[in-house]
């Protein structure tokens, strides 16, 4: 009785470090897209360092397509019964797109040190369209601003 009791013993404490170790195996999926966001993030600026213009914009749009994914995952989970809460998901979409608002505005100030001043309007021009109406509308007010001080630098031509 004691030996089956310590077979027992060892094969649940065998089972039960089987699944911890699985348990920490499994990858974290949150965890996974903000290291995915983060390499696109230190992409962007590396790329934007080394006047890779066009590969910092195709980061910034893969983080602009991660946030379009994650808002329709959120979307569809929403209008499942009892799946109204927010969670660890909604909150890395919040951080994905005020990360993409941030880099346009950061490629618009770029353009604009580069006196590529039709560049820094059309970024400008961007932000506003994609993020006024969103809850990310300040991104949108600064953009905004931004136009207006490039109007002390390079007053647009009247068309």
């Amino acid at each position: 009785m004691n030996r089956r009791r310590n077979v027992s013993a060892v094969g649940l404490c065998s089972l039960a470090l089987l699944l911890i170790g699985l348990a920490g195996c499994a990858a974290d999926p949150y965890q996974q897209r903000a290291d995915l966001i983060k390499n696109n993030v230190e992409s962007f600026y590396d790329n934007l360092k080394a006047n890779r213009v066009e590969a910092a914009m195709h980061a910034n749009q893969k983080i602009e397509a991660m946030a379009s994914e994650m808002g329709e995952s959120i979307r569809t989970r929403m209008q499942q019964p009892g799946m109204n809460q927010p969670d660890q998901e909604w909150a890395l979409l919040k951080t994905t797109n005020e990360t993409a608002a941030e880099n346009w505005l950061a490629l618009a100030r770029y353009f604009t040190m580069k006196k590529q001043y039709d560049q820094a309007r059309s970024t400008y021009q961007r932000v506003i369209s994609t993020y006024r109406s969103t809850n990310n509308g300040s991104y949108a007010d600064q953009a905004a601003r931004g136009l207006k001080d490039l109007e002390i630098l390079s007053p647009a031509e009247a068309k």
